[in-house]
């Protein structure tokens, strides 16, 4: 198990308290699945002005953030079942003291990946997993699941790349950790289709299957939710109103509470059958709305270009 910090008492040449005025540095540890991201990612963190650390030993840590020259920028570290001792524990004692110092402002990212595509990227690469070096991949997927179970629970945010291309991965860490300080929610809405499974990252999930679906209306079929003529057809369900209504209404209440608990990115996602139809229009009015009382909000049709699951 690697050095911990004490709470009581901040590393050397950290102080407790930063000076007034003083630029926060933001930390996000980034960690989940080997083959989900990890490096793809630190390249987008050092594009956004950090600088990033990949494998360093937990223990190492407390020296670094003593350099100077992180001062008011961003650091990446990347951490995974790699590095030299790794424990969840470790790890998540280490955050909780680095939170305990006004000077840090830290985050831990998870990127999560479904199971065939992580065995694809295994194939296509011919590595080995580090967990299964002598045993089939799966088997080493299935092992890092439950090594990592504590840090995917302690998340800040979680990003399934399944689905993602590198620019799209690179968009959304843009949206979530520029440099930029936030002072409010950070809010993203994505549509989805069940067939291809819950995203991983939703903090809130509803369902919008009961409504009137397009998908049955010859002339509407091949359309989307982003196409006018659809959204009337929804909007023309006598249940979609109060539904609207009363989703803008629960989330009037809740993000104010959310944000009082100091969260900082709430996922809203929207699911119905194929994630073409009834999802997408639902997200877009719904991003549309939070858009117009003065929220940030960032929108996302995560299964609008993919064949409708069985």
């Amino acid at each position: 198990m690697g050095a911990m910090v004490d709470n009581k008492r901040p590393e050397a040449g950290a102080k407790a308290a930063a000076e007034p005025g003083a630029a926060r540095s933001r930390i996000v540890f980034v960690t989940g699945l080997s083959g989900a991201g990890k490096i793809s990612a630190l390249k987008a963190f050092e594009d956004l002005g950090y600088e990033a650390v990949d494998n360093l030993p937990i223990s190492l840590i407390g020296g670094l953030l003593n350099l100077d020259a992180i001062a008011g920028r961003g650091l990446a570290v990347g951490i995974d079942v790699r590095t030299r001792d790794f424990d969840v524990d470790a790890i998540l004692e280490r955050l909780d003291s680095l939170r305990a110092l006004d000077r840090f402002d830290v985050h831990l990212l998870y990127l999560d990946c479904d199971d065939d595509v992580l065995q694809r990227r295994f194939a296509a690469s011919r590595r080995r997993h580090p967990l299964a070096q002598d045993r089939p991949v799966a088997d080493g997927i299935a092992r890092e699941r439950v090594v990592s179970a504590g840090l995917h629970r302690r998340a800040d945010a979680v990003i399934d790349t399944s689905s993602l291309t590198l620019g799209a991965l690179r968009a959304l860490l843009a949206d979530r950790f520029a440099l930029a300080l936030r002072d409010v929610l950070d809010l993203f809405v994505v549509s989805f289709s069940y067939g291809h499974g819950l995203p991983r990252e939703a903090d809130l999930v509803f369902d919008a299957r009961f409504l009137r679906n397009p998908h049955y209306e010859p002339a509407l079929k091949d359309l989307t939710g982003c196409d006018a003529v659809v959204g009337g057809h929804i909007a023309g369900d006598p249940a979609f109103d109060r539904f609207f209504d009363t989703l803008c209404a629960m989330l009037e209440d809740l993000l104010p509470r959310f944000e009082a608990e100091g969260k900082a990115y709430l996922t809203i996602a929207l699911g119905c059958t194929g994630g073409r139809h009834r999802s997408v229009y639902v997200a877009e009015r719904l991003a549309a709305w939070l858009s117009g009382i003065g929220r940030k909000v960032h929108l996302r049709h995560r299964d609008l270009g993919r064949p409708v699951a069985d």
